[in-house]
C-alpha cells in the first residue's frame, strides 16, 4: 500500500514495541548484544556502530519519506558528506559543486578532500550549459547540487543535471536539507543519493547534531553502508531518537514554516533598507519555475541584503529580538545571522565568497505578527 508522507513520517520504521506494545521505538543505550552461540545474532545486530535498533528506525524512515532503497544515519551532515565522498571518489577524481555552496561542504572539498587528491570545480549549477561544459570526460565522478542553495537561494535543475551526470557515467548527489524531504524529492527526479543535515528541518527542535544519505539503490546503498561502519562516524541511540521525534512533524512544521516565510517576504520587499529578496518563491527569482516543477512549495529560507553594506547587514543581525543571532537553522525558532561572518566564512577570499551586505532567516513558526513586528524593528 502507498502512504502518504506524514503517515511514513509517523510510522515507517516504527512498529509497537513486541514485547511492551510501546508505540515509540526504544532509546537502546547498548554497546553489544548477547549472541546465541559464535555469530548467532539476534535480528541482526552485534556491536551498535555496526547497527543498534534506534537507529535502524530512524534510517528506515528517513529512507522511506525520501522514497530511497537504504537510509543511512550518521554523527552531522558533513560526516554523511565525508563518508559518501570516500565511498565513492578516488585520488585522481574530479567532483563539480556549486558555485554557492554551504562553506561547511566547500572546507570539506578544499582542505580535506583536494589534499587527498579529488579535485572540484565550482559551477553555477542553474546554468545546465555550463555544467556540462564542466563535466571533465572520465575523471568526473560526482555531480554535487544543493537546492536551493545556502545561502543565495539558487535553484537548479535536479532531472536535467541527473541526465548530464549519467551521461557522463557521474552520480548525482543532492544536499536536500533547505527543501527537507517534505518540499522536494530528488531521487524520484533521478538523483542517486540524496544528503542530509538532520540536524536542520528533519530534527527541527535546535537540540540535535546529525546526518543522513539515502541512497535511489540497493547496490549504492550497501556499499555505503560498508563505508558507513568502516569509518564509524554514526548516529548515537539518544540522537536517532530525538531526530525520529523531529521526523514525525516535520509535514505539519514544514508548511507553518512556507506561511510564515511568505509573510516574511511580503515585508522586505516593501523596505526602504532592503536592495533585493532572494527567494525562489518569487516569480522573478531566476530559478522560480523550475522550483515550482520541483518543490511542493518554496520554504522557510529567506535571505536578503542590506542598504548600506556590510555594518548595516551585522547591525541588523544585532537588532532583532525574537530571530536569535546564532547558525543553524530548520528549527521551530527563528534564526538571523550574517553569513560572510559566520556560517561562510570559510568561503572568504575564493570563488564562493557571499556578498558582505547579505543576511541569512531561518524563519520559524512562531506567531506571524510577532515576527513581523521583530524584523521592521530591527530594519528601523
Amino acid at each position: 500500500m502507498n502512504h502518504g508522507f506524514e503517515t511514513l513520517a509517523v510510522h515507517a520504521g516504527q512498529e509497537a514495541d513486541p514485547h511492551t506494545g510501546a508505540v515509540v521505538p526504544p532509546i537502546y543505550a547498548v554497546s553489544t548484544y548477547k549472541q546465541d552461540g559464535v555469530g548467532g545474532l539476534r535480528a541482526g545486530y552485534e556491536y551498535s556502530r555496526s547497527a543498534n535498533p534506534t537507529r535502524t528506525a530512524l534510517e528506515e524512515a528517513v529512507a522511506a519519506v525520501e522514497g530511497g532503497a537504504r537510509g543511512l544515519a550518521f554523527a552531522s551532515g558533513l560526516a554523511a558528506e565525508d563518508t559518501l565522498l570516500r565511498a565513492v571518489c578516488r585520488p585522481g577524481d574530479h567532483v563539480l559543486i556549486p558555485d554557492d555552496a554551504y562553506g561547511g561542504t566547500y572546507r570539506l572539498f578544499s582542505r580535506v578532500l583536494e589534499p587527498w587528491g579529488v579535485s572540484f570545480d565550482p559551477v553555477p549549477l542553474g546554468d545546465l550549459s555550463a555544467v556540462r561544459a564542466a563535466v571533465r570526460s572520465g575523471s568526473t565522478r560526482v555531480i554535487w547540487v544543493e537546492t536551493p542553495t545556502n545561502p543565495l537561494l539558487n535553484v537548479a535543475d535536479i532531472a536535467g543535471l541527473a541526465q548530464i551526470a549519467h551521461d557522463a557515467g557521474a552520480l548525482l548527489v543532492v544536499d536536500n536539507t533547505f527543501a527537507s524531504p517534505y518540499l522536494q524529492q530528488p531521487l524520484a527526479l533521478g538523483a542517486d543519493v540524496v544528503v542530509h543535515s538532520t540536524t536542520k528541518y528533519v530534527g527541527g527542535h535546535s537540540d540535535v547534531i546529525g546526518g543522513a544519505l539515502v541512497a535511489r539503490s540497493a547496490d549504492l546503498g550497501e556499499r555505503l553502508a560498508y563505508h558507513q561502519n568502516a569509518i564509524g562516524a554514526v548516529a548515537g541511540p539518544f540522537d536517532a531518537w530525538l531526530t525520529l521525534r523531529g521526523l514525525k512533524t516535520l509535514g505539519v512544521r514544514m508548511e507553518r514554516h512556507c506561511d510564515n516565510a511568505e509573510r516574511v517576504v511580503d515585508l522586505l520587499l516593501s523596505h526602504k533598507r532592503v536592495t533585493q529578496v532572494l527567494y525562489p518563491g518569487l516569480p522573478d527569482h531566476p530559478g522560480h519555475e523550475v522550483a515550482a516543477k520541483q518543490m511542493r512549495r518554496f520554504g522557510g529560507m529567506v535571505s536578503f541584503r542590506v542598504a548600506g553594506g556590510e555594518e548595516a547587514a551585522v547591525e541588523v543581525c544585532n537588532r532583532t529580538r525574537l530571530f536569535t543571532l546564532g547558525e543553524s537553522l530548520g528549527g521551530v525558532e527563528s534564526l538571523i545571522e550574517h553569513p560572510g561572518r559566520m556560517t561562510h566564512a570559510s568561503a572568504a577570499g575564493s570563488p564562493l565568497e557571499v556578498p558582505a551586505d547579505l543576511v541569512r532567516l531561518s524563519v520559524g513558526i512562531e506567531t506571524i505578527d510577532d515576527l513581523l513586528t521583530d524584523l521592521s524593528e530591527a530594519l528601523g
